[in-house]
């Protein structure tokens, strides 16, 4: 759909490329993840005693978390989310780099959904680390293409206008939207290592 921006709007294009180019890899990253814990999934269900790629120790275990109620939380694997999810991001992102425009209001529908995605892999980030008691190694690469890819995201639409004028010139430095995708990391796995300090420095 061709974006009906005015003029004045019309100097994000160049920048969105930018934006679609990071984009389109984050979604790659993220579907390769979550591909990879629906292929191991699957081979649980065909063999309960599967042991899963990831299965490295008792603290770093995809295949420990999989059999949790919380890795299907709405009746099916929670890495389905993830396929079309990601997929969907990469049609997005490939249509931009191929110069396609899109309306503000589909923006806020990309920005909102990434949004979503992100609230339900915080959700994910807290089970694990509080009550299952067991990382996925699959699913931290989630947690770190989700968390850029939304910094960015937010970005771009600051960048748009789409936030108020005052955040336009704070979207065109995308240096920010790094170090906020880069502190909301350091405290996510910092709290981590706090947590399982006494398995991982032992």
């Amino acid at each position: 759909m061709s974006s009906t921006n005015t003029p004045d709007r019309q100097h994000t294009a160049p920048t969105d490329r930018g934006w679609a180019s990071l984009a389109l890899i984050l979604s790659i990253i993220g579907f390769g993840a979550s591909a990879t814990l629906v292929m191991e999934r699957l081979a649980i269900f065909a063999d309960a005693g599967h042991r899963t790629s990831c299965d490295i120790n008792a603290w770093l275990s995809c295949g420990t978390v999989m059999r949790t109620p919380q890795a299907e939380l709405f009746g099916f694997p929670n890495p389905f989310i993830g396929i079309v999810a990601y997929a969907v991001v990469m049609a997005i992102a490939v249509g931009v780099l191929a110069g396609a425009r899109f309306a503000d209001w589909y923006w806020w529908l990309v920005w909102v959904g990434t949004l979503a995605g992100s609230v339900f892999t915080l959700w994910l980030w807290w089970q694990t680390t509080f009550e299952i008691n067991t990382l996925c190694l699959y699913c931290m690469i989630v947690w770190i293409a989700q968390t850029i890819l939304l910094a960015h995201t937010t970005a771009r639409n600051a960048r748009a206008g789409m936030f108020g004028d005052r955040f336009v010139r704070a979207g065109h430095s995308g240096a920010w939207a790094w170090l906020i995708a880069i502190g909301l990391l350091v405290v996510a796995f910092g709290i981590i290592a706090v947590r399982f300090a006494t398995v991982i420095f032992a």
